[in-house]
C-alpha cells in the first residue's frame, strides 16, 4: 500500500487553464475586485457562456435571465460567479473516465456543494469556499480512476455512499478521494483553508486544530448521497462533528432545506 506522496510520484496531474490559475490567485487576494474577476473571465468566452448557463439554472432560482457577466456579478456576487467559473474549469480539466457515470458524479458534486453552502451559513464558514470545495471534493476519484481503475470500481460497488466509499478507499489505498483532491488543490495554489478542509473531510476530528470547513464538508458529503432520507441523515450526524461546529441538532433538523429549495431537482 503506497503513501499518498508515493501514489502521486508517477501520476500525471491535470493542468488547469491560465484563466483558472488567475481566478485561484484572486481567491488568495482579499483585495480582488469584481472588475478584476470579470476581466479574467472575459478572456475565455466558452467558460463565460457556461457560467451564464449555470447562473440561469434552477439551482439559483433567479426571476430574470442573466444576460452578461456584469449582470451575473450584480445578481449573484463576485464570489459566487468566480466559484461557478472555477468549478466549470476544474471539471473540464479532467478527461472522460471509462466506467464513471459522469452525470451521477456531477449530480453528487452539485448536491454536496449545495449542502456545504447551507451548513457553512450556519457554522459561519466562508460560504463560497464551502460551495466550491463541495464541488471539488470527489475530483480525486478521477485521479484514482486513471491510476487504479479497478480500485475505483471496488470503491464504487453498490451500495455506495460517502461513509462506505471512505472506508473502502482507506482499506484499499490508505487514503481517500478528498485527500487526493487536497493534493491537487495545494498543487493549484488554492487557499490553505480549502486544502485543509478537503484533506480532513472524511474524518474532520483527526487533526488539530479542527478544520471547520472539513467538518462542513463531512456533513455535506453524508447528505449528498445518503441512502436514507435527509432528515434521518441529519439525526445520524456524528455528534462530535456537530458539537465542534457549534451547531444545534434541532436547528439543523428544523432548517433542513428541501431538494427543491437547493435547486437540485
Amino acid at each position: 500500500m503506497n503513501t499518498l506522496a508515493e501514489y502521486f510520484e508517477s501520476a500525471k496531474l491535470p493542468v488547469i487553464s491560465e484563466v483558472a490559475q488567475a481566478l485561484v490567485r484572486t481567491l488568495n487576494n482579499p483585495d480582488a475586485s469584481p472588475a478584476q474577476v470579470q476581466k479574467i473571465l472575459a478572456q475565455e468566452p466558452t467558460l463565460t457562456a457556461n457560467v451564464l448557463r449555470m447562473a440561469n439554472s434552477a439551482q439559483f432560482g433567479l426571476s430574470r435571465q442573466v444576460q452578461s457577466l456584469d449582470h451575473a456579478i450584480q445578481l449573484l456576487g463576485m464570489a459566487r460567479v468566480r466559484a461557478l467559473a472555477l468549478s466549470e474549469s476544474l471539471h473540464s480539466a479532467f478527461p472522460s473516465v471509462k466506467g464513471l457515470n459522469r452525470i451521477a458524479f456531477w449530480k453528487y458534486s452539485m448536491a454536496c456543494a449545495a449542502y456545504a453552502q447551507w451548513l457553512a451559513k450556519l457554522a459561519e464558514v466562508d460560504v463560497q469556499q464551502a460551495w466550491l470545495a463541495g464541488v471539488m471534493l470527489r475530483l480525486g476519484e478521477l485521479i484514482i480512476a486513471d491510476r487504479s481503475p479497478q480500485t475505483l470500481a471496488q470503491m464504487e460497488e453498490a451500495p455506495s455512499h460517502s461513509r462506505l466509499r471512505w472506508e473502502r478507499a482507506h482499506a484499499l489505498l490508505g487514503f481517500d478521494e478528498g485527500q487526493v483532491t487536497a493534493v491537487l488543490a495545494r498543487h493549484w495554489n488554492f487557499p490553505p483553508a480549502m486544502v485543509e478542509g478537503l484533506q480532513n473531510a472524511s474524518n474532520p476530528m483527526q487533526d488539530l486544530p479542527f478544520s471547520t470547513l472539513g467538518g462542513v464538508l463531512h456533513l455535506a458529503a453524508l447528505l449528498a448521497d445518503s441512502p436514507t432520507p435527509p432528515a434521518q441523515t441529519v439525526q445520524e450526524f456524528p455528534p462530535d462533528v456537530v458539537l465542534a461546529l457549534a451547531l444545534d441538532p434541532r436547528t439543523l433538523a428544523d432548517r433542513l432545506p428541501t431538494a427543491e429549495e437547493l435547486g437540485l431537482v
